[in-house]
């Protein structure tokens, strides 16, 4: 693992080795079985379907069966004012809620020409590298969990609490934040919160040492997760993998890195990159990336500047509540935001944006006024849950666990 990629790695073809396996054993073996798992399965993480073909204990064919999740938020978001749309963001990917909100907010003042004032875009900042700390603690947990290794979902779901925590004192909420409005948010930093972000950020980087320190040279865990699941770079790209687990085989692809948004460009930090794209390649960028994020909150609290976090003095914004119950035009332009929404220009706009599963894009048309003519949600885990039809075949089913747990999907944003 290295934060660039220089090694040509060949992954072997399981399609192929499953089919030789099958063409020998045929004789020997008789029918196959047909095995349903999930959707109610825990190593499914959310309602997944599985359909299985088994030759004995050896996978033959794998069908993903997704949909079981499906609430519509692409048709209810273009029957809604775009602010309105938030809080359906945090249903996406339900366990980052805060970077959902950014990625959205930013696509839409893509499409307003708006720019955030650099505290605004700072505190962005911070609330995605928490949400991802925050996913990637969960994700790591879990596949450990999945596989047997029971302490370190212990670990790692106690860190992710202390992020609830911030995420209560910062918004309100704990789980589903809404903090993020179009222009701005929806409050400043309180009083006391950087010095309860650093905190944690001091203790989460001795637990991540501690899970290493169980985890990485653990045979157990090591047998479980290597040359599992590998998916090679070509395979990668072609299936449209993005996040950690395109990275785990060894392309270079981050947004932050590549298409600089939020001022990602100032902050000093690494692509993690691996080469062998197995299992535990993905779980060791998941790793590295949790000391990244750390890294890059602590410049944002070291370099955060002084100022308002909301875009000032807009027509498609709300004004300032006193301002609202002293002044009839401020209480007339707070009526029109509020009845109409904003005042979106005609167009076509698409904004991805690095999330912790991967790409989350967001693409916006616009006839103008304050509702979307269409809106459309570029799911990460959609597009990593899809070779899932020819990673499976071959290996066993008790690999199945370990292969599902080192893509960390999240089904609410795969449905949508």
């Amino acid at each position: 693992m290295s934060s660039t990629s220089t090694t040509e790695y060949q992954a072997p073809d399981v399609a192929a080795k499953a089919a030789e396996y099958h063409e020998e054993t045929t004789d020997l073996m008789g029918e196959k079985m047909v095995l349903n798992m999930g959707p109610s399965h825990p190593a499914t993480h959310g309602v997944l379907r599985l359909i299985l073909e088994l030759d004995g204990e050896i996978i033959t064919k794998a069908d993903p069966d997704v949909g079981f999740l499906h609430r519509g938020d692409e048709k209810i978001a273009e029957n809604m004012h775009y602010n309105q749309f938030v809080p359906y963001t945090d249903r996406l990917d339900y366990l980052a809620p805060l970077a959902n909100n950014v990625a959205y907010a930013c696509a839409v003042e893509k499409l307003m020409g708006w720019e955030l004032p650099p505290r605004g875009q700072a505190l962005r900042v911070l609330c995605c590298e928490l949400a991802r700390i925050s996913s990637h603690m969960l994700g790591v947990g879990v596949c450990a969990m999945d596989v047997g290794a029971m302490t370190v979902f212990l670990y790692t779901f106690t860190e992710r609490e202390k992020i609830y925590n911030l995420c209560e004192q910062l918004t309100g909420a704990r789980f589903t934040t809404s903090y993020t409005r179009v222009g701005g948010q929806v409050r400043d930093m309180p009083p006391g919160f950087e010095q309860a972000v650093r905190k944690f950020l001091d203790e989460c980087s001795v637990t991540i040492d501690e899970v290493s320190k169980l985890l990485d040279n653990n045979k157990i865990y090591r047998d479980r997760m290597c040359d599992i699941g590998v998916i090679s770079k070509e395979s990668a790209i072609a299936w449209g993998l993005t996040g950690p687990n395109l990275r785990a085989s060894g392309v270079p692809r981050d947004l932050r890195k590549d298409r600089p948004y939020l001022g990602y460009e100032k902050y000093d930090f690494d692509v993690i990159v691996a080469d062998e794209g197995d299992c535990y390649a993905r779980y060791q960028v998941r790793m590295e990336e949790l000391r990244q994020s750390i890294k890059i909150c602590r410049q944002v609290l070291d370099s955060m500047p002084s100022g308002p976090v909301n875009l000032a003095e807009s027509k498609s914004m709300l004004p300032n509540k006193e301002k609202v119950l002293m002044s009839m035009e401020e209480l007339i332009h707070h009526f029109i935001v509020a009845t109409q929404g904003i005042d979106a220009p005609p167009g076509e706009v698409y904004f991805g944006a690095e999330n912790p599963k991967g790409e989350l894009g967001f693409y916006i048309h616009s006839t103008g006024g304050g509702v979307p003519h269409r809106l459309k949600i570029r799911s990460p885990s959609f597009c990593n849950l899809s070779p899932l039809s020819v990673l499976l075949p071959g290996h066993m089913v008790s690999d199945i666990p370990a292969v599902l747990g080192s893509l960390d999907f999240v089904m609410g944003e795969c449905d949508r």
